[in-house]
Parts: structure tokens; sequence; C-alpha cells
């Protein structure tokens, strides 16, 4: 389908305790959200008007329906989710402390292990736009080698590919190096890439802003986004670069928008024939983050991530 947006990666159960600062091991209270940076992404581009597919695997169990279900009711196309009956649903616990730090757990199931052969590659090549945002994806194969592969086939099939590096310092303990390698090897492969600040230093092992991008398109990116939260967005096409200031809001809850970002950054780039067409017109880009910022940060005025989203209407006033 032209215009169909494909994001590969986690859907999962986050329980989060209700409990303020308390630990996991004191906590008792727990609400169950679903979780995964890839479905908030197809989510937001359905949300403003899109088409997006989400690919991945959840077990076949009451979580995983729920999951399924709750895609559905965003109208994401859950055709290519999986439901496994050897492996039960991935589940993150997360407690925050009143410095914000987490007290995290993180027990991984299904969709550690999505293979080449359960992706439908006849509806792959329907879609215009690849993203691989996935926090989880880089860690163990086989869903490690499927998602590279997968990365692979679409750059050979001349799409447009979007890659968020998405670190998790929860995942990636003693394992950082690692991180930084495969990170590496999806931007090369990638026309949009964003990161955040914390992102770009730790993989291009700089904190300005210039030189972090020039590492980006050195290593292959096109595109170059880096999120400055209240700030802004970086911007780059490796000729022209600029900070595009985000909209003030009181924020509430900052869960899901940088996903929210991508997913509005995606939609855009979707409605253009052929998206690598505007890689060099900045002025282009510039409204496609002038926009992308302002539903990041209509998604922090809510509680939630897929329930903050708000509709084309609501983030432009009129359809694009």
């Amino acid at each position: 389908m032209s215009g169909s947006i494909f994001c590969i990666g986690e859907l999962l159960i986050d329980f989060f305790c209700t409990e303020v600062n308390i630990d996991l091991v004191e906590g008792k209270h727990f609400e169950k959200q679903a979780g995964g940076a890839p479905a908030n992404v197809c989510a937001t581009a359905v949300k403003l008007g899109g088409h997006a597919v989400f690919c991945g695997k959840v077990g076949k169990d009451p979580f995983g329906h729920f999951l399924k279900q709750t895609l559905e009711s965003s109208n994401v196309d859950t055709s290519m989710l999986v439901l496994d009956e050897k492996h039960p649903t991935t589940l993150a616990f997360v407690s925050l402390k009143e410095n914000g730090e987490r007290d995290f757990t993180f027990n991984r199931g299904a969709d550690a292990y999505l293979t080449d052969s359960e992706i439908d590659q006849g509806k792959l090549a329907e879609c215009s736009i690849l993203h691989f945002g996935s926090a989880t994806a880089m860690l163990d194969d086989p869903f490690q080698s499927t998602y590279f592969q997968t990365m692979d086939a679409g750059k050979e099939a001349g799409k447009f590919l979007s890659f968020d590096p998405n670190f998790r310092k929860d995942l990636w303990r003693g394992q950082v190096p690692r991180f930084v390698q495969l990170a590496q090897k999806g931007i090369g492969l990638a026309d949009f890439v964003k990161v955040s600040e914390e992102e770009m230093e730790i993989i291009t092992g700089t904190t300005d802003l210039k030189d972090g991008a020039s590492v980006l398109h050195e290593l292959g990116a096109s595109i170059v986004t880096v999120t400055l939260g209240k700030a802004g967005t970086f911007l780059s096409n490796g000729q022209q670069s600029e900070i595009i200031p985000s909209m003030e809001v009181e924020s509430i809850d900052s869960t899901g928008a940088g996903d929210a970002f991508v997913g509005a950054m995606l939609y855009s780039l979707a409605m253009v024939p052929n998206p690598k067409s505007i890689i060099e017109n900045f002025e282009r880009l510039k409204e496609m983050v002038v926009f992308s910022n302002k539903v990041g940060a209509l998604v922090c005025t809510k509680i939630g991530a897929i329930s903050a989203l708000p509709t084309l209407e609501e983030a432009t006033g009129s359809k694009l």
C-alpha cells in the first residue's frame, strides 16, 4: 500500500507501580498498560490519519490478546502480529522514585523469537516506509538477525528506512559497546535517524550537536533529528542544520512523546509520493519537524502514551 508505514519491534505489557517512591520489592499495586515504542509509533501515524502495520510477536495468552485488541482499537493493522504458543508475552515491571530514577525488571518473552520466515514479505513490499525503533530487537537472536535482515532487504528494495536506536540502560548494562556497534549498523542503513541527546553522545562520543550529526551522516544517515526535550529538536540533512523550537505546554506525563514525534514525522513523510525526494528540501523538513514537535508536546499534556495521542485536527487545526 502506497504511503503505508511498517514498524517492527516489541509489543509488551508495562506494569507500573502506582505507589510513589517505592521499589519493586515493596510495591504491591501495579497498573497494566500496553507498551513498546514501535507500537506507539504505529498508533501515532494512524491517529493522524495514516496507515501503519505492526510486525512483532506476543504470547498466545491473555496479555497477548489484550495487546492485539489495544492496537486494533487504535486501527493499527495487526495482520503481521504473531501469537506465539510456546513463549509468553514480554512483561516489564517499573516503579518510579522521587528523584526520577526507575526500579526496573524485565521478563522477556515472545518478542525475542520473531523469525524472518514469520514476516509476510508480500505485505512488507507494499509499504513505502520501514521503521526500526525497537528497544529490544538488537539484544539477541533470533530477533536480532530478523531485524537486520529486514533492514538489509528494505535497503536493497529502495524503501525509505527510519531508525531509532531506543537505548535503554536497564537492558544494556555491561554491554554498551555492543549497543553502539549495532546502533551504528542501523544508522548506516537508514534514511531518517532520530536520537536523543544521550543516545547521540553514547553513539558518537560528543555532546556537540553539529559534530554529533556529522558523525551520524558519515555513518550513512541522510536526515538526522536529535530530540532536546523542551528545547525542541535539532535537525540536519547534511547540508543545513537548525534547532526547531518545541511548543510550550504544561507537561503531565512525557511517556511516549519521543515515539509520537517519530510517528508524526513518518506520517508526514508518508504523505510524500517519494520520501527520499525531500531529503535536500530543508524547509519542508523543518515544517515536518515543527508539526512533529507539536504532536510530541501534546502527548505530554495527558496521561499515557497511546491514549494521549492527538488527532490531526487537534495537532494542526486542519489536514495537511
